[in-house]
This record gives C-alpha cells, structure tokens and sequence, in this order.
C-alpha cells in the first residue's frame, strides 16, 4: 500500500498540512520541523504525486532563472548556485538565455512565459532604467546584477563600484600607477562596463593618480579571446603600463594568457586583477586576484526573496546589495 502524506504527518509528529507546506517550499516553517519531515519522508519512501498538487496549487513547482550567456562562466556557476539553492525549497530552475538581445529579454517578461513557471530571477543586460514599467509582471519577479532600476521589483545587486575600487586601490597601495583597464564599451551610460570603469577612474582621482586614457581598452563581449585581443594591441600600442585590471575574469585571464607569451613577468613586471572570482580564477597560471562578488550568496538571498513573492509576499520592493570581498591570489601577491 503506497505511503500517503497522512502516514508522513503522523510519522513526523506534525499535520498534513505542515508536510504539504515543507514539500511546497512554504518558507515559514522552522529548520528543524522541516528536517524532520524530510527525514520521515525519506524513511517512509513517500513519493509526491506532482501532477496533482501542482493541478490544485495552480503551481509548476518550477522557476525561471534568464541570463545573457551561459558560457561565460559568471553566468554559468551562478546558475548552479541558484539551482543549489532552489532544490532548499522544492523548487526546479529552467534557464533560458537571452543573448543579452533586447527583444529576448522582453519576450522573457511576456505573460505567455510567465505561465510556464511560479515565478523568475531575471539578469537583463540590454534592458535599463526607462524600461522599469515591463518589469510589472504577473509572475513574481526577483532581478539580479548591475543594472540599476530602483523598484519596482525586488533586486539583488553586485557591489561593482566598491569592489573595482578595492581592486585598484590595490594595485595603487602596491606602488603601481599606470594602470589599464580591460573591457571598456565607450558610449555606454548604464551597463556593468561603465559602471565598473566609472570605480576605477573614481579610485585613481581619489588616489591622485592622473588615469592615461590611452591605457583603456575597450573589449566586448567579455571573452578570454577579447581580452586576449584588447592585450595584444596594447602591447602593440607601447604604451607603458605596470598593471591590469580586466573588467571580468575572463577578459584578464585572456591577458594573463598573453602576457606570457610576451615574456611579461606577472606579478613583477605587470600586475593583474579581474572581477567576479570564477572558479578558473584559483586554477591559471598565475592564479588570479579578483573580486569575489558573493555569487552563492547571491543566489541564495534571491531565491528567498522569490519564495516569499510566490507565497503572497506584498511587502514593498526591496534591493539587496550583496558583499563583496578582494581575493589576492599570486597574480598580485607579494607585489606590495
């Protein structure tokens, strides 16, 4: 005879509409009545009938998570952390991609999708602050990275300005002034790039040290082989330069890669530094200094913050600016 949800109740010493709540990923239950009835349903060999709960909730059980590109590595082990996070809840993510193309990211937020999950964590690159009226969606929508919209949904950012800033106050304190930078888009006012180079400039004035424009590469998208490319004409360029900062990992980790080839001794000739702590960031050679965005950190407080949403939450919009943290790795270390 099939165990029923009756049978994990009194097992767990609890309702049955205590177990529902645990298996819904109600986030209003105590840690420790939810361990137990996982462990009773574990015991018992329950299996959910999702078909059926999910036909009277009106719920999939599923959640959406879009970014641009899941093969730069950023967007991909994010992924993982939100799923990580979401199975804490019950939950099932289905990533899209966007192509960080404006016409994707708008058909993301399009009612038609929207019914195919409980609610979305949203990363959009090509969408800004004139757009935050599409943002008032159906499904409950949680939004993530850099750009900035100020409501009227809930957001969980990346500390780009600080963390730039700790990164090239870094290299300044280590007696490094002529700094280039990686991944530079000209032109534009709100994205990840101008943000980022708009903290590196601010650290450089603030240090008293005159920024050389000519040490500015533009790179994009934010590849290996982009920041391989913005390395190759800076070189050719014979601009001096005794650091670098790339924009993102990849795009210094493409600069690492060129460098030596050139012969340039990284960390004693030239110093370098990313942003957003890929995993590959503890594996090159030399492994690289970077700023830690706290991706799983990320995920984590806005999966909740999406949970909450799901389950009737009305409170007003929040941002939730995440902590960040510099890693100084070999390809700085020793230099101050």
């Amino acid at each position: 005879m099939a165990v029923t949800m009756r049978d994990v109740a009194k097992h767990a010493g609890v309702s049955p509409k205590t177990v529902s709540n645990v298996l819904s990923g109600f986030p209003h239950i105590r840690e420790t009545t939810r361990q137990r009835v996982l462990a009773s349903v574990e015991e018992l060999g329950y299996q959910l009938n999702l078909s059926a709960r999910n036909f009277r909730s009106g719920r999939t059980g599923i959640i959406g998570l879009a970014v641009p590109e899941l093969s730069l590595p950023y967007f991909a082990e994010l992924a993982d952390a939100v799923i990580s996070a979401a199975e804490e809840h019950g939950l099932t993510v289905m990533i899209e991609q966007t192509g960080a193309k404006r016409e994707r990211e708008l058909t993301v937020l399009s009612s038609e999708r929207g019914q195919l999950v409980d609610g979305l964590l949203f990363s959009p690159l090509a969408l800004g602050p004139a757009d935050a009226d599409r943002l008032r969606t159906t499904t409950p929508l949680v939004l993530l990275g850099e750009r900035i919209f100020r409501g009227p949904v809930d957001h969980v950012a990346i500390d780009n300005v600080a963390g730039t800033r700790a990164a090239v106050e870094h290299l300044i304190a280590a007696g490094r002034r002529r700094i280039a930078v990686l991944g530079t888009h000209p032109g534009e006012q709100a994205g990840t790039a101008a943000i980022r180079y708009g903290a590196y400039l601010e650290a450089m004035e603030a240090a008293g040290v005159r920024p050389v424009k000519k040490l500015a590469m533009k790179a994009g998208p934010w590849h290996r082989s982009t920041g391989a490319e913005a390395m190759e004409q800076l070189l050719a360029s014979g601009n001096r330069f005794d650091a670098v900062i790339g924009l993102n990992d990849t795009l210094a980790l493409g600069a690492i890669r060129v460098l030596t080839r050139h012969g340039v001794r990284i960390p004693d000739d030239v110093a370098v530094a990313g942003f957003d702590d890929i995993d590959e960031a503890r594996y090159s050679t030399p492994t690289l200094t970077t700023v830690d965005p706290s991706r799983t950190e990320i995920a984590r407080m806005a999966v909740e913050l999406l949970v909450q949403r799901m389950g009737g939450d009305q409170a007003e919009w929040r941002e939730i600016t995440a902590p960040y943290a510099l890693r100084i790795r070999e390809s700085t270390a020793g230099i101050a």
